[in-house]
């Protein structure tokens, strides 16, 4: 019997190809963003995450045009930067809703993502995206809405993903030993600090080159492979 008692999942990599987050989420963004910033920079969330994007940049007072070309500079450098996710997740927002595109997820993660919700384990989102933005993903996905097989979703607010700290922080969020905890990722270097913190680990790699030799985590192609009784 497994002794895993949550999953913890990035996104991109992961469940979701890099390219959609790349070809069409980021570039939808980014031009729409500076309207963006026009219209909406007298409602308190947006005024929020834009002193916020103001201060990470060590501005102490800025144009309207000068935070919308920093803001555009970080989406074009893919900064992980706390209050750029949040914008960009109230524009993708609209996206979503007009249809004008569907989140990708991988067949074979949708189907898992079920089929462990279904047998009671509980799910987590832990991505550089903001968390509206990552509710919003899962909910309007190419393989139908996967909002409710998660219990809860963590961003950045919670802590840099290279950073060990950070899934000590999640694992105390969940109320589990950290060794009861499984984290999929892409990215070795964050399995390596999800490691450090006692979770179990285990690298996706969808590249097509299969797993890459001395990467130090237990590694799959894709979710079918995952194992939990042998983790």
């Amino acid at each position: 019997m497994s002794t895993i008692r949550a999953i913890v999942t990035d996104i991109e990599g992961t469940t979701s190809s890099i390219s959609f987050v790349k070809d069409v989420l980021f570039p939808y963004a980014r031009e729409r963003l500076p309207a963006f910033v026009v219209t909406h920079s007298d409602k308190p969330e947006v005024q929020h995450w834009l002193h916020e994007a103001a201060r990470e940049a060590g501005l102490v007072s800025a144009s309207e045009q000068e935070i919308i070309d920093l803001l555009i500079g970080w989406i074009d450098t893919d900064r992980k930067s706390t209050a750029l996710k949040a914008l960009q997740g109230m524009i993708w927002q609209d996206g979503y809703r007009d249809s004008d595109f569907r989140a990708h997820v991988y067949a074979d993660a949708a189907r898992c993502l079920r089929r462990w919700s279904a047998a009671g384990l509980p799910l987590y989102v832990y991505s550089s995206g903001s968390v509206p933005a990552q509710k919003l993903l899962f909910a309007h996905t190419e393989q139908g809405d996967l909002s409710s097989v998660f219990s809860g979703y963590f961003d950045t607010e919670t802590g840099a993903k290279r950073e060990s700290a950070s899934y000590s922080r999640i694992a105390r969020a969940i109320d589990l030993p950290a060794d009861r905890i499984l984290f999929l990722s892409d990215i070795v270097e964050e399995l390596d600090a999800a490691r450090t913190a006692g979770l179990r680990t285990v690298l996706v790699a969808r590249s097509g080159d299969g797993c890459p030799a001395g990467a130090g985590h237990p590694c799959v192609i894709d979710f079918d492979a995952i194992d939990l009784d042998s983790l």
